[in-house]
């Protein structure tokens, strides 16, 4: 009796144990239409991340306990939430076809290597100044800026062209001014974007030249499973400057057609920094955009879009003009069909044109008195991409097609001069200084991209691109084409990019292994600007029309784990770059403007035989609860410039981030602190000096009393530091900031929101 007793207990102890251990669980998902399977549906187990594809059936096994939570999606159906069991039936609604994004998250056939998706609406809440503010606290980044304005991101060591910023999947608008001062990220508001996506190196060649990796700025679209009229107010307020910022959209969905109207006004006052010092960042800007979509079945999608940017009265603080206009707009047209066949996956078509139409003066400024100056400079950019997407086996997804960009700038700066060595003039003489020369920069690129699931857990991606490149100037200066023989023709190259990627998956653990070539041709700035002072050092610059393109051979491993309430991920780089793209002092080239002003002689363009980079990052996160999340992540990046024997410029110092959010059903609280160190390696030949350390505390809150309404409160640089980042210089303005943009000392904000 004794011993059955013992087997008994044995049994059940078994039976108990087996049940708590995964068995393998069927399923099948379907068109909740049609009732057709669906064929690449990613299960997605949320407490490890696991992730299976559905077969040709529309089936699928996965290794799970009975009950857990799964997520479902697809990128043609609505994805869900809902518990695993045996012979699982789940039926997908069919939803718009996103046209915005191009990362695909949990799908092993669509990702994209060292990729990832920012989505943090809690910054929203501040009023961030410009789009640029967004990346203030991810990891690997800074940003540059010469004003409260314009500012842009800085990821690694890679700046300007070196990254292939975009809007909404391909979409862009480029600066006209040589200073920067209208880089894309002034001519979309903060608060019209949804997530971030980031492909972190040159390890994807679908997306245009890329360097040393693509970010794409992803617009919200609120049509997503919603019918009928909607629309949304909103208003916010700061204290360090008082800042106004204020939004309204109206959007109206139907199965086959809908619209989406977005409005902003933003007035942004001089702050003061900690010591109370003010510092000139005042602007103001007026945007909208339409956005009209047509379903003409569930698999097609048109969208016409349409975007205004108006900036005024905008003052730089790390220059000796501002900007009494800034004013752009953006036309797009988009087209996609899904599933077309067995083997042809998608088919589609982006075309966009863009305008940028920007003043620099110096009226207020203490020169004026002596000379006049104004630019009225302008910037074309048209573009697009036609992507086919093929699936020859339920293993394997080919991406090919063909991209453009073609961009125009033209403008000059003239100059009324009133007095010259100290004497007034009866006459004022009046200079005109060629800046664009009518340039133009033409880049159309072909790819292919191959992306193969060897197994349950591993895939592999590959690609190729060939970028032709076309440039030419239409009024070049007679002194700009001295320097060079005489004449500039027009130059073409052709680059040859590539990647390989290898990842493998399983039980909340991923690896990534990648190598890319990145090629990137010489910007209008390098190859064609005319003795200008383009805002990173007191010279005036000349571009070379001879450069060759910069090479970054690149490679990344990476890994992340999930367990039950921790997540350690870390990434390790490393970068051989040739024919790097810099700048030196040429004793032969004089000071063209006040030549007696040191410096007196001007830096031009050149390459550089060898630079590297190397950097790691680091993340630790605790799901300390069901209600709080601490996060912490370190990021350090060194560059050299081996030609020098010197630090490459402007390159951002070690940081850290460490969060505590706290959420409820209807509020939430969180706590962010960044710390950066100090920044001693500098480069001598763009006359850097060294940064100290700082650190800083903010606090953010929100809260929604009933359904529609949400408001947010925050409390930003709490103890009121007085502080500037590395990235941030000031060479040509007032004493008062002593060559540096120092940031807003202590800032209360408060943000209200209403949907309907």
């Amino acid at each position: 009796m004794k011993n059955k007793k013992i087997v008994t207990l044995i049994f059940l102890l078994i039976s108990l144990i087996s049940y708590g251990q995964s068995s393998k669980m069927l399923g099948k998902i379907i068109d909740d239409v049609t009732e057709a399977p669906i064929e690449n549906a990613t299960i997605k187990i949320l407490s490890s991340n696991i992730v299976t594809l559905t077969n040709k059936a529309g089936e699928f096994t996965i290794d799970a306990v009975k009950g857990t939570q799964i997520e479902v999606g697809h990128v043609s159906y609505k994805s869900i939430i809902t518990n695993l069991s045996n012979q699982l039936l789940i039926r997908l609604q069919p939803t718009q076809i996103e046209l915005n994004e191009i990362l695909v998250a949990a799908n092993p056939l669509q990702n994209i290597s060292q990729s990832v998706v920012i989505n943090d609406t809690e910054k929203r809440i501040s009023q961030p100044r410009s789009v640029g503010h967004l990346f203030k606290e991810i990891k690997g980044f800074g940003i540059t800026k010469k004003g409260g304005y314009a500012s842009e991101p800085v990821f690694r060591s890679f700046k300007y062209e070196q990254l292939n910023i975009q809007y909404d999947g391909g979409m862009k608008v480029l600066n006209a001014c040589p200073n920067r001062m209208d880089p894309i990220t002034t001519h979309v508001i903060p608060e019209e974007i949804e997530k971030i996506e980031i492909v972190k190196g040159p390890f994807t060649v679908r997306f245009g030249q890329n360097f040393g990796g693509v970010i794409n700025l992803v617009s919200k679209n609120p049509t997503k499973g919603q019918y009928g009229f909607h629309g949304s107010v909103e208003g916010g307020y700061e204290s360090n400057g008082n800042n106004l910022v204020t939004g309204a959209s109206a959007l109206y969905v139907t199965d086959k057609f809908d619209v989406f109207l977005n409005g902003s006004y933003r007035d942004f006052g001089d702050y003061k920094d900690g010591n109370g010092t003010k510092v000139p960042a005042s602007f103001k800007t007026t945007d909208y955009s339409l956005k009209i979509g047509v379903n003409p079945t569930e698999k097609q999608r048109l969208q016409f879009s349409w975007r205004q940017s108006f900036g005024s009265d905008i003052d730089h603080a790390g220059l000796p003009m501002d900007s009494p206009f800034d004013d752009s707009f953006l036309a797009g047209i988009d087209y996609k069909i899904n599933q077309i066949s067995e083997k042809i996956t998608s088919f589609s078509v982006k075309v966009f044109h863009s305008y940028v139409d920007h003043l620099m003066t110096n009226e207020g400024r203490p020169s004026f008195a002596a000379t006049e100056a104004s630019s009225p400079v302008e910037a074309w950019t048209t573009g697009g991409k036609i992507e086919l997407v093929l699936s020859p086996s339920k293993n394997m997804r080919i991406y090919t097609g063909v991209d453009a960009n073609l961009i125009d700038r033209e403008g000059a700066r003239t100059r009324i001069v009133k007095v010259m060595n100290g004497t007034p003039l009866v006459t004022p003489k009046t200079f005109v200084d060629k800046i664009w020369q009518d340039a133009s920069l033409n880049d159309v690129g072909v790819f292919a991209e191959g992306n193969y699931k060897i197994s349950e857990n591993t895939s592999i991606t590959t690609g190729i691109r060939a970028d032709f490149i076309s440039t030419s100037l239409a009024d070049p200066a007679a002194d700009f084409e001295a320097l060079y023989g005489g004449s500039i023709e027009d130059e073409t190259e052709v680059n040859i990019s590539a990647n390989t990627s290898v990842k493998y998956q399983k039980n909340g653990f991923q690896s990534q292994l990648a190598i890319g070539r990145g090629v990137r041709t010489a910007s209008m700035i390098e190859r064609y600007i005319n003795h200008f002072n383009v805002g990173v050092d007191p010279y005036e610059y000349v571009g070379n029309p001879n450069l060759k393109p910069e090479i970054n051979n690149q490679i990344e491993l990476s890994f992340i784990k999930k367990f039950e309430i921790i997540e350690i991920g870390a990434s390790v780089f490393h970068s051989f770059l040739e024919d790097y793209i810099s700048a030196i002092v040429n004793t032969e080239i004089p000071r063209k403007f006040m030549a007696t002003t040191p410096p007196v002689y001007a830096k031009q363009f050149i390459n550089l035989d060898k630079a590297t980079q190397t950097g790691v990052e680091f993340s630790f996160n605790v799901k300390a609860s069901d209600n709080l999340t601490l996060t912490s992540d370190v990021s350090y990046t060194q560059a050299q410039n081996k030609d020098f024997n010197e630090p490459l410029a402007h390159i951002p110092p070690f940081m850290t981030n460490l969060g505590a959010k706290y959420e409820a059903e209807n509020y939430w609280l969180a706590l962010s602190s960044r710390l950066v160190g100090g920044q001693d390696r500098v480069s001598e030949t763009f006359m850097e000096e060294e940064t100290p350390g700082f650190g800083t505390l903010d606090f953010r809150a929100g809260y929604s009393p009933f359904e529609g309404v949400s408001i947010g409160v925050a409390v930003l640089n709490i103890f009121d530091k007085n502080y500037y980042e590395h990235l941030n210089f000031s060479y040509q303005n007032s004493n008062i900031l002593s060559g540096k943009i120092y940031e807003p000392g202590r800032n209360f904000t408060t943000y209200i929101k209403y949907k309907f």
